[in-house]
């Protein structure tokens, strides 16, 4: 049966950007959650130094949560290789991060990184290729699984991913064969924003997911999906594209459980929500516990 932990991307600016709000009190307001987990955010920590992380660790374990799940956001196509060289070794020191607030087992989010207009596609591949490979030893040691994020775009970052569409999302998978410590950390809603369809993804990948992000997205009032499709073929965050509870929008989310329970999945599901309010991401946490019921067994 998979478990579930809770994100707050309602909180990431202020516990992320601009600081008015500390990783422990998001701790603290998670407590009333029906959640497992707690994912963490690279950016939610104020120093890298173990006594400070162990803090971070002991609260965690304190409100009665596990940290399995580690979000980073490494730029591994910048055209700079200084900069890719300390993205990977900003990467490797996530990596020993999540080792200590984790352990053995945890997920590490992996990134492509971003799409600079002058990076080609087969460029930034074997950039991404290359930096991903090179974080894969300290992954090794630390028993730590690397998670590859179908993803939109890092909130501090200034372009949309690399491999934001399917294509070449599946092209870089293909490049990488480690499957014990490199997987899919799959996020429906980002298949919609990319403007690709979530459960076939998920159905070209299902056998390496190691991770799942879970929302949901809805059309305002009038809006289609060919209305906000852009000239790349993506959605980008459009206002009318809008955050929801989880099982009330676009995402067929009995076609993805049933995809992961035929997986015998049985990582973690975390669960990115309460933009409209804490309420919103327990009703959300709730029926993603009845998808568990539904379609998985102990």
């Amino acid at each position: 049966m998979p478990k579930l932990a809770a994100f707050p991307k309602c909180y990431l600016e202020r516990i992320a950007g601009d600081r008015t709000m500390t990783v422990f009190e998001w701790i603290e307001i998670a407590r009333g959650l029906d959640a497992d987990g707690l994912e963490m955010y690279e950016g939610f920590f104020t120093s890298l130094d173990t006594g400070y992380l162990e803090s971070v660790g002991a609260a965690i374990h304190e409100a009665g949560f596990a940290m399995p799940m580690l979000c980073c956001s490494p730029d591994f196509t910048n055209p700079d290789p200084d900069a890719r060289s300390r993205a990977v070794d900003g990467e490797i020191a996530m990596i020993r991060t999540t080792r200590l607030l984790g352990g053995t087992g945890a997920v590490c989010r992996v990134l492509s990184g971003q799409r600079y207009p002058d990076v080609g596609r087969e460029q930034g591949l074997e950039w991404v290729r290359s930096c991903i490979e090179q974080c894969l030893p300290a992954a090794r040691e630390c028993g730590v699984i690397l998670g590859i994020e179908n993803h939109y775009k890092d909130g501090f970052w200034r372009y949309p991913e690399f491999a934001q569409k399917m294509d070449v999302f599946l092209e870089l998978l293909d490049m990488i064969p480690e499957r014990e410590f490199f997987g899919v950390q799959y996020d429906p809603s980002n298949a919609i924003v990319a403007g690709d369809d979530p459960v076939e993804l998920l159905r070209r990948v299902a056998d390496r997911v190691v991770s799942m992000h879970a929302s949901d997205r809805y059309l305002a009032d009038g809006a289609t999906i060919e209305e906000l499709r852009q000239s790349d073929g993506t959605l980008g965050y459009s206002a009318n594209l809008r955050h929801g509870v989880t099982g009330r929008g676009l995402n067929d989310y009995d076609a993805i459980f049933s995809i992961l329970a035929q997986q015998n999945y049985q990582g973690w599901i975390s669960i990115e929500d309460g933009i409209n309010g804490m309420e919103e991401m327990a009703e959300s946490l709730a029926f993603l516990r009845r998808m568990c019921a539904k379609h998985f067994h102990e």
